[in-house]
């Protein structure tokens, strides 16, 4: 059997107009910065995008270079989201980000919460055909689904989600696609793997198939079609992530120093 490695460029290739994506957005390590800048320079459009949340990234990233989601909003006809971020929905760029977009029928936006979301996933991993679920009744949520009243209780039925392709970020690869994560950065990527139908793994290392404990392994290769290594000199690598931390760590230790002595001096 081969190998699984491919560029960004090679694993781009297989994202169309019109596909949905789900990405794992949560948090540097977990994010896969490296294949958002690849799709968002890809000219791909129509896109239906599952996310955990959009937002824009903070000031320290986006002065490094690293990509969020919100970066590829103009590909987009629709976000799948249990959470939009203060950054995305407000400041001067507005217009220009999210909200008018959305205002002006550009983008169609489906809320959810985490829990359901999560689970929608679950379901299209499983092949189920859903599940019912109390969350949302009598809101908008609930408008255009299926209720049902089980034990004296109303349900509305959400329906499983499979995406066209995943993006997934692991800390480790082998050449067969078995990934491993480090800490949080796991959160919804082993989950979001299971349920695509095409998945795209970037990963900090990529070792020789059998390295990896098979207890270690979180997300077996069968789940993973194409497997790529981020660049040691990109701004996505480890290194550069670990900038990112310790300055934003300094930064918020700087600003809690500030108000400290303003509290202080008043």
């Amino acid at each position: 059997m081969t190998d699984k490695i491919c560029t960004a460029e090679e694993a781009i290739r297989f994202v169309k107009d019109g596909d949905s994506v789900a990405i794992n957005a949560w948090g540097l390590t977990g994010t896969p910065h490296y294949l958002l800048r690849a799709l968002r320079g890809s000219g791909v459009k129509n896109l239906t995008l599952y996310c955990n949340n959009l937002v824009r990234g903070s000031a320290a990233r986006e002065e490094m270079g690293l990509t969020t989601v919100a970066s590829l909003i103009p590909q987009l006809k629709k976000v799948v989201v249990p959470f939009i971020g203060g950054r995305a929905r407000s400041g001067a760029d507005v217009e220009d980000i999210f909200g008018g977009r959305v205002e002006k029928g550009e983008i169609e936006i489906e809320a959810s919460t985490h829990g359901v979301y999560i689970q929608r996933f679950l379901a299209g991993a499983m092949g189920s055909g859903g599940f019912y679920s109390p969350i949302g009744i009598n809101t908008i949520i609930e408008e255009g689904k299926e209720k049902r009243v089980i034990d004296n209780t109303t349900y509305i039925l959400e329906k499983p989600i499979r995406p066209d392709v995943a993006f997934v970020k692991a800390h480790t690869g082998d050449k067969q696609g078995n990934l491993v994560y480090l800490g949080t950065s796991r959160a919804s990527n082993p989950i979001v793997a299971m349920a695509s139908k095409l998945v795209i793994a970037e990963v900090f290392n990529i070792v020789e198939t059998g390295v990896l404990g098979p207890e270690a392994i979180i997300t077996p290769g069968i789940y993973v079609d194409h497997i790529v290594k981020i660049p040691e000199d990109d701004i996505s690598s480890i290194n550069r992530v670990k900038e990112v931390i310790l300055m934003t760590m300094r930064t918020r230790l700087e600003t809690e120093a500030a108000a400290a002595v303003a509290a202080v001096s008043t």
